[in-house]
């Protein structure tokens, strides 16, 4: 698998592990958020108990994630990531068994489930601060987009797999329902295989001995939390079009089907992960600064005009034309965390500056629920769009002068 990466020449074994475990796990993402919002439907509970509980899974994801990464500095990283893989396969195995409405918000609070298209789990600070040193500085950008790329294209496969339990469901003649349970408990058995290239990792043992400052963030707060803010916003809006959000809304504004949302997602992701290969030639040429943002306004604007659109055909093609630009921001913007901290501050910058990816979102897929109750047009694919847009003029205007040191 990591071969399939095409990963940097300095990039080392322990790298090679990470994305790997990331392609896994955009695997199990990809396969359960598609379907989620259907199978929540049919246990009974309303666009707004959807939201919620997609609001919860978003919560938890963020409290866990801050808290780890607050403290990454005085523990082993493996530790944490095994830690985190015991969790996910909890979650897998309490979805499957869980049909009452309050009992999934806690499962979902509590858990590991990730219903958007990119990462927000507990896992992201620990691999990032370690990823960062798997490789040369000057091909730091480069092994991100790997990272990335590994969870975005091996999540279009999961998204098109998605699919599989309603035609399993007619051809063995399940209910689709106890399908959807065993997709749930296929999301926890990858959580062993996770588990397993976890435990090869060579410089994930002990702490780093630089380390073990009292503060995590003592150096770089300043920059750090003034991204942190921004990225808030960003992902606040992103929150609307999540996919679980996004594949609601396709079924309720054009009847369309699961199966052929798992198409519509599958091809996506593709988009999104083979676009992120440009990410490194862009950021090399024009600045990740500037990578970031004059990609991210166009995807916007796809997002926006979808919303406006009369027919299922036409929406689609505004959704795919937005997935073949929104993503090419993240490995450059992860690049650029990891390259203005300090090293020994990098775990906690990577849990602060992505929290927001989880608890600023949380709020919108409740919002967009209550929106699609009232009505299915898409009022929460605008509202998101508007959001992302401000986040990009903000982020130009305050960091485009902002440069990363050469490590």
């Amino acid at each position: 698998m990591l071969r399939l990466m095409l990963l940097p020449a300095s990039a080392t074994a322990d790298a090679a592990r990470l994305v790997s475990a990331r392609a896994l796990r955009g695997f199990a993402d990809g396969f359960v958020s598609v379907y989620l919002a259907q199978y929540l439907t049919l246990l009974g509970l309303s666009s707004f108990q959807v939201g919620a509980i997609v609001t919860a899974t978003l919560l938890g994801s963020a409290a866990l994630t801050l808290a780890v990464g607050l403290v990454a500095h005085r523990l082993a990283p493996r530790r944490v990531l095994l830690g985190a893989t015991i969790l996910m396969l909890a979650t897998g195995i309490g979805f499957a068994l869980v049909s009452d409405f309050w009992p999934l918000v806690l499962v979902g609070f509590a858990g590991t489930l990730n219903p958007s298209a990119g990462d927000v789990s507990v896992f992201l600070p620990t691999e990032q601060s370690v990823l960062a040193a798997e490789g040369a500085a000057a091909e730091r950008t480069a092994l991100f987009a790997r990272y990335t790329l590994g969870g975005t294209l091996f999540g279009a496969f999961g998204a098109l797999a998605s699919g599989l339990p309603a035609v399993a469901a007619s051809q063995l003649g399940w209910t689709v329902v106890n399908a959807f349970r065993i997709g749930f408990a296929l999301y926890g058995a990858i959580a062993v295989v996770i588990g397993a290239l976890y435990l090869g990792l060579h410089h994930g043992h002990t702490v780093a001995a630089t380390a073990t400052v009292a503060t995590p963030l003592r150096r770089s707060r300043a920059i750090v939390l003034r991204l942190t803010a921004l990225f808030s916003l960003d992902s606040f809006g992103g929150g609307f079009a999540i996919d679980s959000m996004l594949a609601l809304w396709l079924l309720l504004r054009f009847d369309l089907p699961l199966q052929a949302a798992a198409g519509v997602f599958f091809g996506a992701r593709l988009l999104s992960a083979f676009s992120q290969l440009a990410s490194p030639r862009l950021a090399a040429r024009f600045g990740l600064i500037e990578t970031m943002v004059f990609t991210h306004i166009p995807a916007n604007l796809f997002l926006i005009v979808a919303a406006l659109m009369p027919n299922a055909t036409l929406a689609v093609a505004c959704l795919l034309l937005r997935m073949a630009l929104s993503q090419m921001d993240v490995p450059a913007r992860q690049s650029y965390v990891m390259a203005v901290v300090p090293r020994e501050e990098r775990a906690a910058a990577a849990s602060v500056t992505n929290v927001p990816r989880s608890l600023a979102s949380a709020l919108s897929p409740l919002l967009a629920g209550l929106l699609l109750q009232h009505s299915a047009f898409g009022w929460p694919l605008i509202a998101g769009g508007l959001a992302k847009l401000t986040y990009d003029v903000l982020l130009l205007r305050l960091f485009r002068h902002v440069r990363p040191a050469s490590d």
